[in-house]
């Protein structure tokens, strides 16, 4: 498990390719991370409201200090997090499979994106 502070892609970043070759897509559950491979599946958790999303990653970064993760608006959304520009989460590893994309929080309440 890693703790550290998640942000989001600015709206400009829409249609940007990514490094595994996507372009990227603000609706989708998707991420970015320094180092773990393209294509895993992370489970962020925001310390701050406890909701949790599990996202693909798909690029590289972010490339600012003590950030750990960048988010896909989407993910960032169900997370609480458009309302500031970063939060405290926590992330670990979930798996490979396109069925880990699904989004829930501590309701129980359940979303899926891609």
């Amino acid at each position: 498990m890693q703790s550290g502070e998640a942000s989001w892609y600015a709206e400009k970043f829409q249609g940007h390719e990514t490094a595994n070759g996507e372009r990227f897509n603000t609706g989708a559950f998707t991420a970015a991370h320094r180092t773990l491979p393209l294509g895993s599946y992370v489970r962020v958790r925001s310390v701050a409201t406890g909701k949790s999303v599990v996202v693909r990653i798909n690029d590289r970064g972010p490339y600012v200090k003590g950030r750990i993760i960048d988010l896909s608006y989407a993910a960032a959304k169900a997370l609480g997090l458009t309302e500031a520009r970063s939060m405290q989460v926590q992330i670990e590893r979930a798996g490979s499979t396109p069925n880990a994309q699904t989004a829930s929080d501590s309701d129980g309440i359940l979303a899926t994106g891609r």
